[in-house]
Parts: C-alpha cells; sequence; structure tokens
C-alpha cells in the first residue's frame, strides 16, 4: 500500500507557500518600468524580467515537467533561463521575454501546476513528493530570487524605490561565551532543508567568544577612521589585492557627510547612517579585515550555528553573517534532487554565511541554513560578527 501523508492538509500548506511567494515577487516589481525590468543595471545582476522568467521556468521544470511529465512551454527556455549557460552580464543581450510576456508565462505555469497539485499523491517512498519537498525546493527558490530582485533594484541610479523594511537595531553589545564541545549541525528531521544541510553530523567545538550582535555601523566607522581601509596589515593578501585595485575605502552605500558623520543610500533613499544597526554591504574580505583590527577573527559556521542553537545570540535574521568556513560538503553529503543547487560550488572560492536577512522570507531562514557567495561580493545584504578563541 502506498504511504500517503495527509494530502488536503499538506496541499492547502503548498497552495499558501506559493501564492505568498508570487504576491511578493510581483509586488517587488510592480513599482518599476518595463526599462527598469529590462535594464543592465549591474553586469552583477540579470535584468529583473530574466528572474522572473527564471523563477517560471524552474516552477515548470520541477512541478510539471518532473512530476506530470508535461511538455516544456518552449525549449528554448532551457538555454535562456538556465542559470549555468549564461553569465548575468549577457543576459540582456539574450532573446528574453519581456514584461508582459514573463508575467503571462509564469501565471500559465502557476494555474497548470495548481491543477495538477490536486491530483498529486505525496508519496513518502517518493524523495521528491515526500513532505512535499520539491515543491518546498521551488518556493523557495522563487523567495532567494526575490531577495536577489532586492538586491538589484538596490544597484538601480535614479530611481526611488519604495523603501522595504530595514535591519533592526542592534538589542544588545558586548560578548556571549560559549562552552563548546560536541555538538550536532545540520539536520535530518527538517523536511524543506536543502542538501548541503544534510545530513546531521557531530563535531567537537572548542569553546569561544562571540558577539552578542552583528557589528554595528558605528562600530564599523570607528574602523574606517582608525584607517582600516588602509593598513595593508589587517588584510589578507588576496584581500588586500581587491580593495586596492577596487579603490574601496567604505562600505557599499556609505557617503561622508562631514567630520565623522555618514549617509547611507538603500533604494535611491539617502539617510543619515543609523549608528546602532547592523553594517551591511560588506564583503568577506572587510570582514576578515575588521575582525583582526578589533583583535578578533570571524566564526567558523560551526561556532555561528552552535551558538544560533543555543540562543545565545541576538539579531540573527538582520543581515546575512559572513563566516570564516569556505563552502564544503558535509560528511556523508548526497546531492539531491541535482547537483547545480550546491555541489558545484562547493571549495575554497566561496565562504559561507549564516543567519538571513531582512530581506530573507521566514520560510527559507532557518538555524542549519546555509548560504555562501564570493569573497568579494557586496551588493547582497550581508555583515558580520566576530568571534575570539576562550582563553
Amino acid at each position: 500500500m502506498t504511504d500517503v501523508q495527509a494530502p488536503p492538509e499538506l496541499a492547502a500548506q503548498v497552495i499558501e507557500h506559493l501564492a505568498h511567494a508570487r504576491e511578493r515577487t510581483l509586488g517587488i516589481l510592480e513599482p518599476l518600468d518595463d526599462l527598469d525590468l529590462t535594464r543592465q543595471v549591474s553586469p552583477l545582476m540579470s535584468p529583473l524580467v530574466w528572474d522572473l522568467a527564471h523563477i517560471g521556468h524552474f516552477e515548470e521544470l520541477w512541478l510539471l515537467r518532473e512530476l506530470a511529465t508535461a511538455a516544456p512551454t518552449d525549449p528554448r527556455f532551457d538555454d535562456l533561463y538556465d542559470a549555468f549557460r549564461h553569465p548575468r552580464r549577457e543576459r540582456a543581450e539574450l532573446p528574453i521575454l519581456g514584461p508582459d510576456a514573463a508575467r503571462a508565462f509564469v501565471d500559465d505555469v502557476r494555474g497548470r501546476v495548481l491543477d495538477h497539485l490536486a491530483r498529486v499523491e505525496f508519496d513518502r517512498a517518493d524523495p521528491l513528493l515526500a513532505d512535499a519537498f520539491v515543491y518546498g525546493m521551488v518556493i523557495q527558490h522563487e523567495h532567494q530570487h526575490d531577495e536577489t530582485l532586492l538586491a538589484t533594484i538596490n544597484l538601480m541610479e535614479g530611481v526611488r524605490y519604495p523603501l522595504p523594511p530595514a535591519a533592526r537595531a542592534s538589542a544588545g553589545q558586548g560578548e556571549v561565551q560559549i562552552p563548546g564541545g560536541e555538538i550536532e549541525l545540520g539536520t535530518d528531521t527538517e523536511p524543506w532543508a536543502y542538501d548541503n544541510e544534510r545530513p546531521a553530523w557531530r563535531t567537537v567545538v572548542a569553546p569561544f567568544h562571540i558577539d552578542r550582535s552583528p557589528v554595528t555601523n558605528a562600530r564599523y566607522a570607528e574602523f574606517i577612521a582608525d584607517g582600516g581601509y588602509n593598513d595593508p596589515r589587517l588584510w589578507s593578501e588576496q584581500g588586500w589585492a581587491w580593495r586596492t585595485e577596487a579603490g574601496l575605502a567604505r562600505p557599499q552605500g556609505w557617503a561622508p557627510a562631514g567630520g565623522d558623520a555618514w549617509t547611507r543610500t538603500r533604494f535611491g533613499h539617502t539617510d543619515d547612517l543609523p549608528a546602532d544597526a547592523p553594517v551591511e554591504h560588506v564583503g568577506w574580505y572587510e570582514a576578515d579585515a575588521f575582525a583582526r583590527w578589533d583583535g578578533k577573527r570571524l566564526p567558523t559556521e560551526a561556532e555561528w550555528e552552535c551558538a544560533a542553537a543555543l540562543g545565545g545570540i541576538d539579531g540573527v535574521g538582520n543581515v546575512w553573517e559572513w563566516t570564516a568556513s569556505d563552502f564544503a560538503p558535509y560528511p556523508g553529503f548526497r546531492a539531491f534532487p541535482y547537483p547545480e543547487y550546491s555541489e558545484v560550488f562547493f571549495g575554497d572560492e566561496y565562504k559561507v554565511l549564516r543567519g538571513g536577512s531582512w530581506a530573507t522570507d521566514p520560510i527559507a531562514v532557518r538555524t542549519t541554513f546555509r548560504n555562501w557567495d564570493y569573497p568579494i561580493r557586496r551588493q547582497i545584504f550581508s555583515g558580520f560578527r566576530c568571534a575570539r578563541d576562550d582563553h
């Protein structure tokens, strides 16, 4: 007998999450005109309309073509909307769908997905359907692209976009002492966890101290005022070469306002820099240099997860937090359901970020969630907190 999981309740949850993700996607794009949706804002980012159609194509691939053996809407889309076939800087030159056609495409896909969902049996023996995993993957994928949409919009010049929520002021200062010991990382039980979060495994962490909250704008301004961007002793060799070539002297969006004051521009709005909010839009090299200046270091992702699981730190979910760790598989890792999500990125080129940001939907944030990016990335909503050994 097929072991089917309470389909009405599970299907209702899936429908609710699908609707929420789509409402969010379209709401993010609604204030923008067609020119802004189609233009190349930065070589680091896709045109917004590419992301929109990519969301629909990914949904079609997994929820129609994989589950229902449906034919593709257009075979060309497998090339146009495959994130590995064309770098972001080239996508504006591709024959991609325009805004109206992209909206029609994602709407058509969604209608067919909901029709098919009414007939789906969530068979525990099928790893794609157990706990509605494949639907959770598609839902999280859309939310992750929504965060990418916001990062792209934040880079637009000449556009005053309705201000979205900002990272909150830090709740507490100082450090927390974490006793360490044998800890469990990852998960075997979270139904929608990605493959890089699995399997749960145990490791030993030495006792350490970690900042109670992410580093604030005020504290980072002290680093700048003390010549942090001009002291190669604080930077790794690769970091100093990158800082020098890019001519960096401050986080993305900051501008001097006279004396020790700074302004911050986000989504086309310029205001006084909020001193107690976490610093944002800094790359890993900058975070690493600050930690050295502060006599500390970045926490490993094992330390970060240990501290977060114990509930000893504040401000989680304000900004993505850089860790000292390279993106690597856990012992016993198995790529599922496709290697391009995690496996192809493993290695020392990418650093792990933890915790989520103000732009991350709660469904895509959990203690075990692992994000990763190049250490030079600053357009993402990234900050950090520091740690030090317990001695």
